[in-house]
């Protein structure tokens, strides 16, 4: 990264008048060596372990709906049996892939945190998409195994490996016994190494596997955890958001970071979001707008105590100011937080932290830790200062490593110097607040999905 020109450098907006670039106004992230053999899996072991309130009886899932609870110490056991497991019987080794088809649960953490940390790559899906998708997304990443849930494992009916089912008795004995039978060889894994392929439409309506390496992952948890508040207890937080979208990707890995408890649902429902909330007392929970719209219509959440909900953090798409005010006027004493980020950038790269920063109505937050951002003139070319609209365009540590067998695509959308074009039309104000104008790219958003617009 570019050294800051202290003479040049605005502590209101991060803008650097010299370079034409803004940087980061969070506290800088104290990251591993580039060189450094560790996994994102080990960094955020290392994160936990410095944690005031350690417990490893502190519960780390629960699924809402039985009320099935793991601790922090079953969840390593299960992790490192089922590792062991993968290891000696399946033969899975570093840099082979696993394709995971699967809505949410609680094995999906497990089953994450076991492919890493053998240094295999994970490449998640989303279950509804149609049989031709998938064979687009295993054409891509070519898996050398599979895990899915039994409602969809037909439609990797022409996948050639073996598939496990992950809601199985078969898949449950892989995580409780076989540690203790088997020696675990941890593989040395280098940060640049891919971590996960992710799917996203990126700059074009063709879905393209987005290459995360544990660095990203590393970066992002990093980040995170330094603006985060300082707890006394762990936080309860409520996962909306699916685990194969690089938003529920991200709060798996940040959750287990800051030892959080984290409250799975399968799929979404309203009235079971509420009463997981007042059941298990949720003080955070990780949304999209069309939860933020529908919590704030009058009496949709009445008759549900809802005292313990301290943040809901809203992601996948910018949130109008009729939403924000509604939600604010309804739930005074919750701080809305905003965040933008893509698929590409390891998810949020800008976001408000703090009740202060989330009433800067209509922003997505400021530039997160270890980041620069560009806004540039999609006709000049030229970097534009301040309160100017352009194409954003940021670098960092969390961008990916490119798109998997896109080489064009890659250089078009990562250039020479590190930059990423995000294709989104934005300004950076006074203050340092993000503002996104509209999209240069042709895509909307729906229901925080990636969706071509019909054209006529």
């Amino acid at each position: 990264m570019e050294k800051k020109t202290p003479q040049l450098f605005d502590t209101k907006s991060g803008f650097n008048s010299a370079t034409k670039t803004f940087h980061s106004l969070r506290p800088p992230i104290d990251l591993p060596p580039e060189d450094a053999p560790i996994s994102a899996v080990d960094y955020v072991s290392s994160l936990r372990a410095t944690l005031p309130w350690r417990d490893d009886d502190t519960v780390a899932l629960i699924n809402s709906v039985t009320g099935l609870r793991v601790s922090f110490s079953e969840f390593t056991r299960r992790t490192n049996s089922l590792a062991s497991y993968l290891q000696n019987v399946t033969r899975l080794s570093k840099n082979d892939t696993a394709f995971v088809l699967s809505t949410n649960s609680i094995e999906i953490p497990i089953l994450y945190f076991s492919l890493l940390s053998l240094g295999v790559i994970i490449s998640p899906a989303n279950p509804v998409n149609t049989e031709s998708e998938i064979s687009r997304q295993i054409q891509l990443s070519n898996p050398v195994i599979a895990f899915a849930t039994s409602s969809v494992v037909h439609k990797l009916a022409k996948l050639k490996h073996r598939t496990i089912l992950i809601d199985s008795p078969e898949f449950d004995s892989m995580t409780m016994s076989w540690n203790s039978k088997h020696e675990l060889d941890r593989a040395k894994v280098c940060q640049s190494d891919v971590a996960a392929i992710m799917y996203s439409s990126g700059t074009t309506g063709r879905v393209k596997g987005v290459m995360l390496t544990h660095r990203n992952l590393t970066a992002a948890v990093a980040s995170s955890f330094a603006s985060s508040p300082k707890r006394v207890s762990p936080a309860v937080m409520l996962f909306t958001m699916p685990y194969f979208h690089i938003y529920g990707l991200f709060f798996c890995f940040r959750a287990a970071a800051l030892m959080e408890t984290a409250v799975v649902m399968q799929r979404f429902d309203l009235k079971m979001m509420l009463k997981a909330v007042e059941e298990f007392r949720v003080t955070h929970a990780a949304v999209t707008p069309p939860i933020v719209v529908a919590m704030s219509k009058g009496g949709s959440t009445d008759g549900y105590d809802l005292s313990s909900l301290e943040t809901v953090a809203c992601g996948a798409a910018p949130l109008g100011k009729d939403t924000i005010m509604a939600f604010a006027s309804k739930f005074p004493k919750v701080v809305l937080v905003q965040a933008y980020g893509l698929t590409e950038s390891t998810a949020g790269v800008f976001r408000t932290v703090g009740p202060d920063e989330c009433r800067r109505w209509g922003s997505t937050g400021r530039l997160s830790a270890g980041l620069e951002a560009k806004i540039v003139d999609p006709e000049t070319g030229d970097s534009l200062p301040p309160g100017k609209e352009g194409e954003l365009s940021i670098r960092g540590p969390t961008i990916m490593k490119g798109y998997v067998g896109e080489p064009e695509v890659t250089s078009a959308t990562l250039l020479p110097d590190g930059w990423m074009r995000t294709g989104d039309l934005c300004y950076i104000d006074e203050d340092g607040f993000l503002f996104i104008v509209d999209r240069l790219k042709d895509l909307i958003k729906y229901k925080g999905y990636q969706v071509l617009p019909l054209l006529n």
